[in-house]
């Protein structure tokens, strides 16, 4: 099935896998109005790694929520690799996050029933792909360094450990747009730099990767760098 929604819809001036045009999200939490993300604008180019870095309560993660189609907008349009998303229905929103964007949470919140290799592969059982899912996920697993852990279960493995499992499993179906969301957040020092080590390799392949993150040394890594304040976007100088 091909994604048709919303191609015509699409702003076409930039090779942009990402475009946000004049995007809002409000919530009503009792009598009042909370203005999670303010009127942002953005194009971020197939490719580049970019971090989004603001406290918590700016909006950054509600941002990142809106890009990924997890969150409907108030206001404005979020168009994905020429695609408006909400011009899709359920089926094919649910087909376009399968095939061409992988999520990376703070949290690995792995199937505690499944070892590290059958946790990789579950993607893989909602898509449509050809080649062998138990080889491409032996070959993550090799990529996260955790070669030795395939047969595990998340209670035999660390933190960091699941971490990297989790990041496996983004990796699944080799999406073309990764959505990190505090992916070094509780790791020490050493599994931060893998994992960021790690983004940095899939991002030379030509993945675009948005980072959230309330750390500026990790959003020091990414090649262009965000703010979130109070629900507005703003370049952050160097």
């Amino acid at each position: 099935m091909q994604l048709s929604g919303g191609a015509s819809d699409a702003l076409m001036t930039t090779d942009a896998m990402i475009v946000l045009k004049d995007i809002s999200k409000t919530y009503k939490v009792g009598p009042s109005t909370v203005r999670a993300v303010e009127k942002v604008d953005l194009e971020i180019p197939r490719g580049q790694m970019v971090s989004i870095v603001g406290h918590s309560g700016s909006g950054k993660t509600t941002l990142l929520s809106l890009i990924g189609g997890l969150t409907k907008p108030s206001d404005g349009r979020v168009i994905i690799d020429d695609i408006n998303i909400w011009t899709l229905s359920d089926k094919e929103m649910s087909q376009l996050r399968n095939e061409k964007i992988g999520f990376s949470f703070q949290f690995a919140s792995l199937f505690p029933t499944l070892n590290a290799i059958d946790n990789v592969r579950l993607p893989a059982t909602f898509g449509s792909k050809n080649e062998s899912d138990h080889d491409r996920a032996i070959e993550l697993l090799n990529l996260v360094g955790l070669e030795d852990r395939i047969y595990s279960y998340p209670g035999q493995l660390s933190g960091g450990e699941q971490r990297r499992v989790a990041l496996a499993r983004t990796l699944m179906n080799k999406p073309r747009l990764i959505l990190a969301d505090e992916p070094t957040g509780d790791l020490d020092e050493d599994t931060e730099a893998d994992i960021l080590e790690i983004f940095r390799t899939i991002n030379g392949e030509g993945v675009t990767i948005v980072i959230v993150t309330h750390s500026r040394a990790v959003a020091s890594q990414a090649q262009r760098m965000l703010r979130m304040h109070r629900g507005l976007l703003s370049e952050e100088e160097e």
